[in-house]
């Protein structure tokens, strides 16, 4: 079983959840002429131990059969807790004990709910989808419930607000940092600090953020008009976004040096 993460991960994220989301609306999610619904004891069975039938796990209420990843989920790998159930919450918490390999995923963020519909999309590419197992997510007739509903919910707000984080990290990159007891704090900007690529280098600033208890230092740049000008606007005063209202001054550093030093 593959770790995601890291940029990757989060680059398709957003590609990931809309797909699903037109998938939803143009079929995918539609019963299929060779359609098997599951209750949760008869999938039980499907563990991949000697007599059993096969091996399955379901995702999202979704069943798939991972007979060919067998050396992951086969009794004794590393994630059979996750065969013959439907244990969503564990692909997103690592938590692989008997109360974390569970389908519960109502008090997951909307990071966590784009997690787990990446997981999804690997699940679709990879393996076979074989029916829905009735309980949280799909009723007894098969057909989506509620809490399916509002999940999907989820994973559309959780696009939308990785949509903006990604914007916002393009106008305001990271800076870079550093730290030591004997100098205190430097912080500076480059044409790649933050991981992002760009003709300009900026400089740094603090950034507040609604609901963040402690501003972080992000890169701004300083000609030309603001980011979010629109066409209309009136004539801009060559300061890139340093007009930004979110954005402060470091006490002590020159307004334009790309370097910051914090002193003890």
């Amino acid at each position: 079983m593959p770790r995601l993460g890291g940029r990757g991960l989060w680059l398709g994220l957003a590609a990931a959840a809309v797909a699903a989301m037109i998938a939803r609306l143009t079929g995918w999610w539609s019963p299929r002429a060779d359609f098997r619904l599951f209750i949760p004891e008869e999938l039980a069975r499907y563990r991949g131990r000697p007599g059993d039938p096969g091996l399955y796990l379901a995702l999202l209420g979704r069943v798939y059969d991972v007979s060919s990843g067998r050396r992951h989920y086969e009794p004794g790998a590393p994630y059979s807790g996750f065969a013959g159930r439907d244990a969503s919450r564990a692909f997103v918490t690592g938590d692989y004990s008997e109360t974390g390999l569970v389908d519960d995923v109502s008090d997951l963020s909307f990071s966590e709910m784009l997690t787990l519909q990446n997981w999804l999309s690997f699940y679709e590419k990879n393996y076979e989808f074989i029916g829905r197992v009735s309980g949280r997510f799909y009723g007894q007739d098969g057909l989506p419930t509620p809490e399916l509903t509002r999940t999907e919910a989820m994973i559309a707000r959780g696009v939308q607000a990785n949509k903006q984080d990604l914007e916002e990290k393009q106008r305001f990159p990271p800076c870079n940092a550093e730290w030591s007891s004997a100098r205190g704090s430097r912080l500076w900007c480059s044409q790649k600090s933050g991981g992002v690529s760009r003709d300009w280098t900026g400089v740094p600033r603090k950034l507040f953020k609604p609901g963040a208890k402690e501003p972080h230092c992000v890169c701004v740049k300083t000609t030309g008009p603001p980011s979010d000008q629109t066409p209309d606007s009136p004539t801009h005063r060559n300061r890139g976004d340093l007009d930004h209202p979110s954005l402060a001054e470091y006490p002590g550093c020159p307004p334009l040096a790309i370097t910051c030093s914090l002193p003890l």
